[in-house]
């Protein structure tokens, strides 16, 4: 933070991977009043921890970096910032961790340096709810899902993008369950087809949130005229 720039959520930052084991580009998941990193995601390996106060491996020349294995991205300021450019992970195709520091509701419960108590019980309840890593849209990183009251005086609902996000994607997952598991069942053929029936017009219906995903293969596809 040497540079005195003021992150935000989204944004990425240099930082030192413990899994990894080296300097990697993370996106900020959370920071601070003053626009310092407080939790990351490597862009890498998207294991999430606390932001360690930037790189510690030295390049010589500026010219290692170049040779750390990531994903390409096309982003950077200035004839400094090169070779970060070529370790720069395409955040637009990254999903949205499971849990995220903006979803908290209670102070931090830390078990050691890289867990959080409610963050751990989120990311279980969603793993066994069968919610799975999923590209969103790049333009709803970072936003809030706001419910404005028609009655004047009373105040708006807002979430996280991501938490709502993670609800449709939980929602898709099983509605696919249910389609296989009704197309294994051993039941009239009839019944099948009305069972699918209403499936495909449940799909047809969600087909809104849509504009949700970054992916055609993830969205919603209902009955043609849903």
């Amino acid at each position: 933070m040497a540079s005195g720039r003021r992150y935000r959520a989204g944004e990425s930052v240099e930082d030192y991977c413990r899994v990894c084991k080296t300097d990697r580009l993370h996106t900020v998941i959370a920071a601070d009043a003053d626009g310092r990193p407080i939790r990351v995601d490597c862009g890498y390996c998207h294991s999430e921890h606390n932001y360690r106060g930037g790189p510690r491996i030295a390049a010589a020349g500026g010219e290692a970096r170049l040779q750390t294995p990531a994903r390409s991205g096309s982003q950077g300021t200035g004839s400094g910032s090169r070779a970060v450019a070529a370790v720069r992970p395409r955040v637009d195709r990254d999903p949205f961790p499971l849990v995220s520091e903006r979803e908290r509701i209670r102070a931090p419960m830390p078990i050691d340096d890289d867990t959080d108590l409610e963050l751990l019980l989120r990311r279980i309840i969603r793993e066994e709810a069968g919610v799975t890593p999923v590209v969103p849209s790049e333009k709803w990183r970072g936003g809030m899902l706001a419910l404005r009251p028609g009655t004047p005086g009373l105040q708006e609902k807002t979430w996280p993008i991501e938490t709502f996000f993670h609800k449709v994607v939980m929602l898709r997952n099983r509605l696919r369950t249910l389609e296989q598991q009704i197309n294994a069942a051993d039941l009239p053929e009839d019944l099948k087809v009305k069972l699918q029936g209403y499936i495909s017009g449940c799909y047809g219906t969600l087909t809104s949130f849509n504009v949700l995903f970054a992916d055609e293969d993830d969205q919603f596809k209902g009955a043609g005229g849903d």
